[in-house]
């Protein structure tokens, strides 16, 4: 499995965004099911380390997702989203939003993730943007990267 991560800022300022492209060993239509398909997401999102508590999707445009997920430590973390575009086997873009401790959702980013066909492989590009500071673009890098991790390790067991 091969990876690129990119952090980007502007010259205003910007936190700026993230991207990742990461090569999986596995057709493009399976990486898109692991992407999709809330029985399979719940067995390999997060962080490592990190449990998955719950986690609900509805993937298709409008559709709403919302997971929960616990820490080695203990602590529980809750986002949500909507589903903007959901082109099988190519592409997904949703908004996503870390909910605070009252519930309410704290900044949305945009997320859009493209799938192409390297052979039996897939090439996945993540696309993340507009970070609220750089410290949040980075941590979310090393979220991603964990979770990519995850996903590249669950994809051999489908």
């Amino acid at each position: 499995m091969s990876a690129r991560n990119s952090l980007d800022g502007d010259k205003t300022g910007s936190a700026g965004v993230l991207e990742i492209t990461r090569v999986f060993e596995a057709p493009r239509a399976l990486v898109f099911k692991a992407w999709t398909d809330v029985a399979h997401l719940a067995r390999w999102w997060g962080p490592k380390g990190f449990t998955v508590m719950s986690y609900k999707a509805d993937a298709r445009v409008g559709g709403k997702f919302r997971f929960g997920i616990r820490s080695p430590e203990g602590t529980e973390h809750w986002a949500n989203g909507v589903y903007k575009d959901v082109t099988p086997h190519e592409r997904l873009v949703f908004t996503t939003a870390w909910e605070g401790e009252t519930g309410a959702s704290k900044r949305e980013t945009l997320v859009t993730i493209t799938f192409t066909a390297r052979g039996n492989k897939t090439e996945m590009h993540f696309h993340q943007a507009e970070f609220e500071s750089a410290t949040a673009r980075d941590l979310h890098n090393e979220g991603w990267s964990e979770t990519f991790d995850l996903l590249a390790d669950y994809l051999k067991t489908m």
